[in-house]
């Protein structure tokens, strides 16, 4: 049983601090927001996107007349890019106080909503001096932030309920990760009815984004039976509804079950924290930005199932029983389980490998070097079920580099 795994003794957080408006329909709480923002004095917004997911998937349609209504103006930055970039965030914030902006508004999946959380940091008078290659550099403590507000489009990065925000300084080809109680968002919305638009590869990456998240959650350092509880439930619904939501993208059940998973999923790893295969997709992205932050994770799940499953196969077991059933929870079932969760993967869509991708064993010594050297992706190693040294870095790159099977 993977009770036997917890540590009774050890003291964990258990984190839930963001108020989510979820369900079909929750878009229409931006009225409730707005007059909230009235009530706290809030009549200046900066809003992060990107040029198109605000117009496409009907958000602006509701939030500019919701802010229009309540004479909120509102300054946007359209220009954020998958895996954003420290000189997008100073744009961002130039603009913010140039307006004055007193919150952020956030529309889109991870990377407008970690945009959003970084302006806000350094919105907040007491970090003016900063800018945001020392917020992610760690040039000070990050503690206080103006208000969030994060309106999801994506099911998978659960950014929208966390206190996590990345990204990347590309002179260096580092993607570190930041972790601060003060990017909470305040206000959350997780609306399905926004999603139905998603591609279908991108319904498949961001699925495959919430389940890394629980797989390393659920097997970190300091996991608890509330993230294992969070992982089981996540895999078993993603499982479940991302066929039916690729092949069907306006089946508003399907979305809303893969967006509520995501939601429990970022809930999850706010909790129990992440390890090898976020440590070691931010180098992936980092050295090419292209590359879609959930196909990475896809690339590296299986290796990263293949070297842990030994020390957690109880917790791996319990989690993965809806894509490979029957596994006992025992050491030697590491290859079963990885084959398996591999097999799944490729059975929805998501056959790359890092070759695929363009990455060739040349690559591997800057790869390894860059999950050791960039900044704060130390510390999501230490936290993994087995010691994180170069030799265990170096073999799930490799393994990740063709099938397993």
């Amino acid at each position: 049983m993977w009770e036997t795994k917890m540590n009774i003794n050890q003291v964990v957080e258990i984190r839930a601090r963001t108020l989510c408006y979820f369900g079909v329909g929750a878009l229409q709480k931006v009225n409730d927001i707005c007059d909230w923002l009235k009530k706290e004095e809030i009549d200046k917004v900066l809003i992060c996107t990107d040029k198109t997911v605000y117009k496409v998937t009907g958000v602006w349609d509701v939030l500019e007349p919701a802010m229009k209504k309540r004479g909120i103006t509102w300054t946007m930055f359209d220009e954020v890019v998958p895996n954003p970039t420290v000189d997008g965030i100073d744009t961002a914030v130039k603009m913010g106080k140039e307006l004055g902006a007193g919150a952020v508004i956030g529309i889109g999946g991870g990377s407008p909503i970690d945009t959003c959380k970084s302006a806000a940091v350094l919105l907040h008078p007491e970090n003016a001096q900063y800018n945001a290659r020392d917020l992610y550099t760690f040039k000070f403590n990050a503690e206080k932030a103006v208000p969030i507000i994060a309106i999801n489009t994506t099911h998978g990065t659960g950014t929208e309920v966390d206190r996590f925000a990345v990204a990347s300084i590309p002179e260096k080809e580092y993607k570190p990760a930041l972790a601060v109680d003060c990017i909470y968002p305040v206000f959350a919305i997780d609306d399905p009815a926004v999603m139905t638009g998603l591609p279908a590869n991108q319904t498949r990456y961001t699925a495959v984004d919430a389940v890394n998240h629980v797989n390393e959650a659920a097997t970190s350092l300091v996991t608890s039976p509330y993230t294992v509880l969070m992982a089981k439930e996540t895999v078993r619904l993603i499982a479940r509804y991302l066929p039916q939501a690729v092949a069907h993208p306006d089946d508003l059940t399907a979305r809303y079950y893969l967006l509520y998973a995501s939601m429990i999923a970022g809930i999850g790893f706010d909790n129990g924290l992440l390890h090898f295969t976020h440590a070691m997709e931010h180098p992936l992205s980092a050295v090419k930005p292209d590359l879609p932050h959930g196909l990475g994770l896809a690339m590296l799940l299986p290796a990263v199932i293949k070297h842990t499953y030994p020390a957690v196969p109880e917790i791996l077991a319990a989690i993965y029983e809806p894509i490979v059933p029957g596994l006992q929870g025992v050491p030697g079932e590491a290859e079963e389980c990885a084959v398996g969760v591999e097999h799944w993967l490729f059975n929805v869509g998501v056959t790359e490998k890092l070759e695929d991708m363009g990455y060739t064993e040349k690559d591997i010594d800057k790869l390894v070097h860059l999950a050791f050297n960039t900044p704060s992706l130390g510390l999501l190693l230490s936290m993994a079920p087995i010691k994180a040294d170069e030799r265990v870095v170096r073999a799930i790159f490799e393994d990740s580099m063709k099938p397993l099977a």
